[in-house]
């Protein structure tokens, strides 16, 4: 069940910022461990490598390099990268993202037009370059990581976060209908409050610094009673890239201990 064996798994924001796993760290060893090949890209090469020397020391095959995947160039350059090193794409992650704090009046026009670009025309860009490789193939699975802030507000001001999560959701659903019957599958996975290395970087944006009263602030929001971890979004996504799931497309499974259930 849930092998990759023979796969080759493209996954943008492979590496995670300080010690710990984030989603993207995760879901390239995971999907690594599982079978496939994986083809790891980040702004950040140095983080990337560590991701690398993860899966080879696992005695898995993973290639790295650095990419600006807002960037039609760039990913380009990583799509080609991947298949002169593979000469496959089976399975695309899109694992980029970010968060600003602000309503529509406190955020600044650039900084929108940055949460569209890293948060959506990311996703959209790579499906464009990879869309036509799986379906030359005869197939393929694209995975998008998207969040509950797109589905509900979860006690952050994050507008531009928020919409951008809810346009890569839409961006899937109409992407997957068009391509459903050329064996090209798209599913969203959207997490909740998670507790990986950029919580810290969170705490400094959304409540001064405040560490430990922000991660006792967001475990108290969970029905469940904490948040989850990146293991839980990479389970996930490895169960929507393998074949059992073959007849699940257009759709967001939500990993949230009950969070939007108990919001909406």
């Amino acid at each position: 069940m849930l092998r990759l064996d023979g796969k080759v798994a493209l996954v943008t924001g492979c590496g995670t910022h300080g010690d710990g796993w984030g989603n993207g760290k995760a879901i390239a060893v995971l999907l690594a461990r599982q079978g496939a090949k994986v083809f790891g890209v980040d702004l950040n090469l140095e983080i990337a490598k560590n991701t690398q020397r993860i899966i080879e020391e696992e005695g898995g095959q993973a290639e790295v390099m650095t990419a600006n995947v807002t960037k039609a160039e760039d990913v380009k350059k990583m799509v080609d990268a991947c298949m002169q090193k593979y000469g496959r794409i089976d399975i695309l992650i899109n694992n980029v993202g970010r968060s600003e704090p602000g309503g529509p009046v406190e955020m600044s026009e650039e900084t929108w037009d940055e949460q569209m670009d890293v948060n959506v025309k990311s996703a959209f860009l790579c499906c464009k370059a990879v869309l036509p490789i799986m379906e030359k193939q005869g197939g393929g699975s694209i995975v998008s990581i998207s969040s509950v802030a797109g589905i509900a507000y979860v006690g952050k001001p994050q507008v531009g976060y928020a919409a951008s999560k809810a346009a890569m959701q839409q961006l899937t659903k109409t992407t997957a209908v068009i391509y459903a019957d050329r064996h090209v599958r798209l599913n969203c996975v959207a997490p909740g409050l998670m507790f990986t290395p950029l919580v810290e970087r969170l705490a400094q944006k959304y409540a001064k610094g405040d560490y430990e009263g922000f991660v006792a602030h967001r475990h108290k929001q969970v029905p469940a009673g904490h948040m989850g971890e990146a293991w839980d979004v990479a389970n996930t996504v490895l169960f929507l890239a393998s074949d059992e799931s073959r007849y699940i497309t257009g759709q967001t499974i939500v990993v949230d201990g009950g969070l939007t259930s108990a919001t909406r």
